[in-house]
Order: structure tokens, then C-alpha cells, then sequence
């Protein structure tokens, strides 16, 4: 969508370098490209490699699991060709976590929950091996997806649970377990939600965009903390969109997410808080930091 094609056809100029400039004067400093399967990989790489701020993920979404199977040289093949994506010299400097995998059972009509299940737990060997942080996806499992994390969690250093929406009860079983929960426009539909995300510890909170998926509606609960931005934080976190079909250079694409509204999660968790925007932003940054590109987690080279 990045490329302005929609559904695979080209519905407007390829707009990508005006939303990486968007996302830098809105003060994104480093984005995480997120793979869904081994052609993603590729395509990713090609991406980030020729952007300094650029980062990425490998793995296997849980959608995209059945791939193991349907690989040419079988399940062992899949997983020996992530493996060996991981080693190439450009990919260990630009890749800070394995995902995004998990398990997803809103969506079997993609792929079965058994193959979901054997293929995310085959990926924390990738994390084992590497020692780098995971990215995970979570939808409507039941405990299936917090008894594979305890399971596994001797594998792998640290972890996000990225576009929250569960519980309050399964946030404190993920935090127990010491990772991450990571928030976005998905994340604050409802009164629940804004509830559940204004009780992640802030030593714990993470946000996100999704793009371009995840945007904040007017039919979400929490657009209206978005009242509270100054005209300042409008105009970097909320810039002018128009439709796709009357898609202009310089403005976003309704409805398409992107990296600068993340601007917009942060100001409805900092107006949650009762807190200062700017102030909430250091402890996400510090937090991301962290887990994504301090100098214990691998392929860092920052």
C-alpha cells in the first residue's frame, strides 16, 4: 500500500519516501519492517538495507504457517531457508527480532490451528539460536498462546505481545512471564481496551502503528483523547489525507495507516495517564530501546 498498489493493482503513485519523511519530522527515529513469511524476508531486506533507520523482523505469521508445509524441500526446508536468511552478513545488522509469529484462530480459514501451533513453537529456535527478542501475535486463543510462551520461555531473551487487545488477566500472565505489550489503534477500541492499556506498567508499555493497518477511527473509544493534541501535534501526528482515488503527493491516504500516526496512540495513553506527551515518549523510546536495539540483543550494531 506503501507502493500505492491496492489488491495488486496501482491506484496511485508509489508514495514511500513521503511517509518515511512524514514519520521523521513526527519524531519517529527507527522503524521495525514486520515479515509475515520467507518471500516478506526478502522483499524486507531489499527494503531497510538502503534506509539507516530502518529495521526488520524473520519469521512466519501464524496465517502464513501452512507455508512450512507447502515449501519445496518440506518443513525442514522452510526452516533451514530462515536459518540461512539469518546469517547473511546485510540481514545481521538489520534484523532485531524473529516474528511476527504466534498463533491466530480469528482466521483458520488461512491456516489450521494445528499447524499454527507445531510451527509457532519451531520458531523459538530461531530465537534461541540467535538470542534475539521475538515479536509476537495473539488472537483469540484461549490459553493456548500463553501456555506455549511458558513453556518456551527459557528460549528466548525478551518479547513484545504487539497490538494488544485481551484481557486484563492475560496482560498480568504475559507481564508475569516479563515481556512487553505492545499498543496501537487496534488495541483502544472500547472502554475495556482503554482500560486495559491505561494499566500496562509503563516499564512494560510499548506502541506501535501496525501500519498500514490499525488507524484510530471515530467509532473507537479512544478518538476522543485525541482532542487533546495541540495544532502542532495535529499537523505531525494527523496530517491532512485524501482517498486513495484522489490521492495527492504531500498528503496521507485515508485510512491507511502509517508510521507518524503512532504520534496519535501516544497521545491517548499519555492522555490516560494524565501525563505529558513528550514525557511518555522518552519511557516507550527508552523501553523499545531496550528490547530492540540495546547492545545485548545481537544484531545490534547501533
Amino acid at each position: 500500500m506503501f507502493r500505492g498498489i491496492y489488491h495488486g493493482k496501482q491506484v496511485h503513485a508509489d508514495d514511500l519516501q513521503q511517509v518515511l519523511l512524514r514519520a521523521t519530522r513526527a519524531g519517529v527515529a527507527r522503524m521495525i519492517v514486520t515479515a509475515g513469511n520467507l518471500s516478506d524476508c526478502h522483499e524486507a531486506l531489499d527494503l531497510v538495507k538502503g534506509h539507516e533507520d530502518l529495521f526488520m523482523t524473520v519469521g512466519c505469521h501464524p496465517t502464513r504457517c501452512s507455508e512450512f508445509e507447502s515449501h519445496t524441500d518440506g518443513p525442514e526446508g522452510y526452516f533451514n531457508a530462515l536459518t540461512a536468511f539469518l546469517e547473511k552478513p546485510e540481514a545481521k545488522t538489520k534484523v532485531v527480532a524473529i516474528g511476527e509469529c504466534g498463533l491466530d484462530y480469528d482466521r483458520l480459514h488461512f491456516c489450521p490451528k494445528e499447524t499454527q501451533l507445531k510451527y509457532f513453537e519451531r520458531q523459538f529456535e530461531l530465537a534461541e539460536a540467535t538470542r534475539l527478542p521475538m515479536f509476537f501475535h495473539n488472537r483469540n486463543t484461549g490459553n493456548d498462546f500463553g501456555k506455549l510462551i511458558s513453556k518456551n520461555r527459557f528460549r528466548f531473551t525478551n518479547g513484545v505481545v504487539h497490538s494488544f487487545t485481551g484481557t486484563m488477566e492475560e496482560m498480568q500472565h504475559y507481564l508475569d512471564l516479563g515481556l512487553y505489550i505492545g499498543i496501537n489503534g487496534c488495541s483502544l477500541k472500547t472502554e475495556e481496551n482503554l482500560k486495559v492499556a491505561a494499566s500496562v506498567p509503563l516499564d512494560r508499555l510499548m506502541l506501535e502503528t501496525d501500519g498500514p493497518w490499525c488507524d484510530i477511527r471515530p467509532t473507537h473509544a479512544s478518538y476522543k483523547c485525541l482532542s487533546t493534541m495541540t495544532a502542532e501535534q495535529q499537523a505531525l501526528y494527523n496530517p491532512t489525507s485524501k482517498k486513495k482515488e484522489r490521492f495527492e503527493i504531500g498528503s496521507m491516504v485515508k485510512s491507511r495507516n502509517e508510521p507518524c500516526t503512532i504520534g496519535q496512540v501516544l497521545c491517548v495513553i499519555a492522555s490516560l495517564h494524565a501525563m505529558e506527551a513528550e514525557a511518555l515518549s522518552k519511557i516507550v523510546y527508552d523501553n523499545t530501546t531496550k528490547v530492540f536495539f540495546s547492545a545485548d540483543t545481537g544484531a545490534r550494531r547501533l
